[in-house]
């Protein structure tokens, strides 16, 4: 595999609670599991690292407790973090409630890990055949924002740049939308997500507005749950490429997996599609256990592929 994940994307810590129903506005409701573990960006590091890819976390984090659970999640995986810890915040956290259908819900309280400055982006040297990824919330306004997109609009040619734009892409003013999808090489994102952008609630026609919208050459992948997902590449017809059925127990991190399988994939040398069908096998996999950061590794995703 060649070139390495550059994830400057926010690690959080995510605490997961399972509840048989979300309660009404001004009840409660008592959980039957908890657990407290790295999240946010750290499902999307586990998926790529897991399936082979040399990771670096080169995002922000804190001084606090959160943030030595996130290091210590990060060196369970093999990743090196890039920069020094905040000292005077720490990392954020979000709570996540998973109902009986295994959908979730999701409070966020931000931290150390939106304070990525222009300083710190610049001391990491990316060169060609990596990969540098990051998400939505870190392009919410603010300065960090525009020093993030002023970087990320100076990346040497051949360093490949992945953006999910998460739930909060309604939030992203077009004009920040834009300057980051005109750098963008690789989009992932759900079909609720290619909807909000484009007013399509098809993902097959969404998939063929976004990649107009993306870098040269740019491919676009729109995540439709147990649908499995849509592949639009330049100059062709949007490909839906079929899910893998399983019974869905927690689907808390299942779109970090798939873009981190996927993002792994192709670093490998497979075709956007044949990197969609991995990404599917992976995400399925990890649908199927308890917690964010579920994704299989590689010989796992092979052995579900080997039997269908």
């Amino acid at each position: 595999m060649t070139g390495r994940l550059l994830h400057v994307g926010p690690v959080i810590i995510d605490i997961v609670m399972a509840v048989d129903a979300l309660p009404e506005a001004g009840e409660g409701a008592f959980a039957s599991s908890a657990h407290t573990l790295a999240g946010g960006g750290f499902n999307v590091i586990a998926a790529a690292a897991r399936a082979g890819m040399e990771v670096v976390y080169a995002g922000a984090h804190g001084s606090g407790p959160n943030g030595d659970l996130a290091r210590a999640a990060l060196r369970s995986e093999g990743v090196p973090v890039a920069h020094a810890p905040d000292p005077d915040a720490d990392t954020g956290f979000c709570v996540a409630l998973v109902d009986g259908d295994a959908e979730r819900t999701f409070i966020t309280r931000l931290g150390a890990e939106m304070g990525l400055s222009l300083a710190e982006l610049r001391t990491l040297g990316p060169r060609p055949g990596d990969f540098v990824y990051t998400v939505g919330y870190s392009l919410l306004p603010g300065p960090r924002a525009d020093e993030l997109l002023t970087w990320i609009g100076g990346l040497p040619e051949g360093v490949r740049l992945v953006l999910d734009p998460a739930p909060v892409v309604g939030d992203l003013p077009g004009q920040t939308l834009d300057r980051a999808l005109s750098r963008v090489d690789l989009l992932s994102l759900s079909a609720a997500e290619a909807a909000t952008m484009t007013g399509c609630t098809d993902p097959e026609e969404a998939a063929s507005l976004l990649v107009q919208r993306v870098h040269t050459g740019g491919v676009v992948v729109v995540r439709d749950s147990a649908n499995g997902c849509v592949v639009a590449e330049p100059g062709g017809v949007p490909q839906r490429v079929c899910g893998f059925p399983v019974r869905a127990v927690d689907t808390n991190g299942a779109g970090d997996a798939h873009v981190g399988v996927f993002t792994a994939a192709v670093a490998n040398g497979l075709t956007p599609l044949e990197a969609a069908r991995r990404a599917n096998a992976a995400c399925a996999l990890a649908v199927t256990r308890r917690g964010p950061a579920t994704c299989p590794t590689a010989e796992e995703t092979d052995a579900l592929l080997a039997g269908t």
